[in-house]
């Protein structure tokens, strides 16, 4: 049978190993706090669903977070000046 088949969820200890890079990283103090929050809010949905998808992808989200931040870093760092964008509300219009 073809097609995509689904990631694998992440290991057992996966969000506390997370967790504690989150926590060395240099934006512990916002990082830290969004990931409680996100993983609460994933927690209530599991209850909810008596699914572990909601907390793997809570995992999955952050690791990608977490590994992407140098290329954020280095782009920042690189100077460029990104004064001239269009909002997104803009291009969509107000959400409501």
């Amino acid at each position: 049978m073809g097609g995509v088949s689904a990631p694998a969820p992440p290991a057992p200890a996966a969000s506390a190993q997370l967790l504690a890079r989150l926590r060395e990283d240099r934006r512990a103090g916002s990082w830290v706090p969004a990931f409680e929050r996100d993983w609460a809010t994933a927690l209530e949905a599991a209850r909810d669903t008596y699914s572990l998808s909601p907390l793997h992808d809570v995992v999955r989200t952050w690791q990608l977070r977490l590994a992407a931040a140098p290329a954020v870093d280095a782009y920042l760092d690189s100077g460029r000046v990104e004064t001239d964008f269009v909002g997104l509300d803009a291009i969509l219009g107000t959400r409501r």
